[in-house]
């Protein structure tokens, strides 16, 4: 790997965001994500090398908490730091220079109003280096079929946590299904199961962000 692309994903894994930015204590007044981003554009570095850093970084913390090593907030710090290659190199994906690996719709179902488990996930799918298309919260059926009309061949996304929404999750992914059968449905939340996603037709159950992303990389065409 790259030295540029090391340090973006230590920085990443490791949580530090800036220079100025207290954690982690062990790497105080060093240069973060944001610093070693600018210096990398500015000597010449590629922007795919500062994109293959936040997927190795995102990578990392990801397995780390699927493994029950880190917590939500290891996540959350490290997506911030993300935040800050991505800031960097924001107008270069605008432009398609840098290419993405894929797009990935995702809301949580009708009558929901979480959203702290689809903005992890949302998170690290864009670390892993996809085009994250956020619907947000209370997403009806017919949002989700017009962004996929939108996005032709992207991947979607759909979020639930309570029980009581179940059913408006098992009616979107009929439907978007019945509409789009090629159409990969991932869906997640701390009610679901595997049980549930092979009863519903959807095509993967994700416990963790983690294993979403692992499962974009696997399927993108």
């Amino acid at each position: 790997m790259h030295d540029y692309a090391e340090r973006i994903a230590t920085c990443i894994a490791r949580g530090k965001v800036s220079r100025s930015s207290w954690y982690p204590p062990e790497m105080k007044d060093q240069d973060g994500a944001d610093e070693i981003a600018a210096d990398a554009l500015k000597n010449g570095i590629q922007p795919e090398v500062l994109l293959e850093g936040c997927m190795q970084g995102m990578d990392r913390i990801g397995k780390e908490f699927s493994e029950k090593k880190a917590h939500v907030t290891n996540l959350v710090i490290s997506g911030a730091a993300m935040s800050a290659v991505l800031k960097h190199i924001k107008p270069f994906l605008q432009s398609g220079e840098v290419k993405r690996k894929g797009k990935f719709v995702i809301g949580t179902v009708s009558g929901d109003l979480h959203d702290i488990g689809k903005n992890l996930v949302s998170m690290m799918i864009t670390g892993g280096g996809f085009e994250v298309i956020d619907l947000g919260v209370d997403v009806a059926t017919n949002k989700f079929l017009a962004a996929l009309a939108q996005h032709p061949g992207c991947f979607v996304g759909l979020s639930a946590l309570l029980t009581t929404t179940m059913p408006n999750m098992e009616n979107s992914v009929r439907t978007i299904k019945e509409a789009y059968p090629d159409t990969k449905v991932l869906i997640g939340g701390g009610p679901i199961t595997h049980d549930f996603c092979a009863r519903v037709g959807a095509d993967f159950y994700s416990p963790n962000p983690h294993d979403a992303v692992e499962y974009l990389k696997r399927n993108v065409m």
